[in-house]
Formats: C-alpha cells, sequence, structure tokens
C-alpha cells in the first residue's frame, strides 16, 4: 500500500483552487438556505456562515467520492484489480473491495462495454475520424451517447462511465 504526497507548493495550489471553486458554491447554498438577495446573505452570526460553508463542502465532499467511484470502475473495465485500485487509493485490496464492490470488471464483458453501476455502455471506434463514440443505458433506463466523438478509448470509457453513475 502506497500513499500518494504531493509537494507543499502543489497543496496549497489545489486549496485555492477548491476554495475558488467552492465560493460560488457556497454563495448559493446559503442564498437559497437564507432567502436572502446575493448581497446580504453573509450578513450573519459567525457561526452560522461557517456553518453554511461546512454544509458546502459536504456536498464536494459526496461529489469526490461519486467521481472516484467512477475512476475506479473504469480502471476496473479495463482491468484494474482490488490491488491496484487499493494501492491508488492508499488502501488494501480488501479496503477497496469494500469501498467500490462493483468497480472490477467481471469477465463476461465483452470487449468494448462497460457494465457500471447496473448499466452497460458500447465503445466504439469511427474508422473515419479515428475518434471514439460511446451509447448507453443506465439502470434507471435512460439512454445517452456521445455527443462528439472523444480522441482516445479511455476518454469515452470515461464519460460513458460518468453517465452511467449518474443514472445507476
Amino acid at each position: 500500500m502506497t500513499t500518494m504526497e504531493i509537494p507543499h507548493e502543489e497543496q496549497a495550489e489545489l486549496a485555492k483552487a477548491l476554495l475558488d471553486a467552492l465560493d460560488p458554491l457556497a454563495a448559493a447554498v446559503r442564498a437559497r438556505a437564507t432567502g436572502l438577495p446575493a448581497e446580504r446573505m453573509w450578513n450573519a452570526e459567525p457561526v452560522e456562515v461557517a456553518l453554511s460553508v461546512l454544509s458546502t463542502w459536504k456536498l464536494v465532499d459526496a461529489e469526490v467520492k461519486r467521481l472516484a467511484a467512477v475512476a475506479a470502475a473504469t480502471a476496473g473495465s479495463y482491468g484494474a484489480s482490488y490491488e491496484q485500485l487499493g494501492a491508488a487509493w492508499g488502501i488494501t485490496r480488501q479496503g477497496a473491495r469494500k469501498k467500490w464492490p462493483e468497480a472490477v470488471s467481471r469477465p463476461t464483458a465483452r470487449p468494448g462495454s462497460l457494465e457500471l453501476f447496473g448499466g452497460t455502455a458500447e465503445l466504439a471506434e469511427n474508422e473515419a475520424s479515428g475518434g471514439w463514440r460511446w451509447t448507453a443505458t443506465g439502470a434507471d433506463g435512460e439512454r445517452g451517447e456521445a455527443a462528439t466523438g472523444h480522441r482516445t478509448r479511455e476518454e469515452a470509457a470515461a464519460h460513458a462511465g460518468a453517465f452511467l453513475a449518474a443514472h445507476g
């Protein structure tokens, strides 16, 4: 099991980017919760404002977990093992299996297909353009397809996986 670390400078850049991304979401969440206009929504007791920011981080945390599950499922669809998923996340093989029980593809899956989150997707290369497209049916019955061709099979699979996760 290995743990990824980033240099202090990159961590500071990441924190700034996350805070910059959080600010509009926190403002929108706070405005909806208070019903106040944008120019007055932060006029409150500091504890109320801090709790609004904390609840917004919870929303971000849930989205990061969803996107991590999509990434794990995509890696699993390409043949990654639970041992590899665990190593990438800094946990054991057993921990990865528990965290993403559906991530590793079953051997019955056909080449060019994904079976994730209860749905399926087909990947196909467009011979004329050399790009990749996908069509999918989510577990909820919703159908989707790539609006444009993707440069690589992996890129198409990632988009298809995100669709399947959203419709799982």
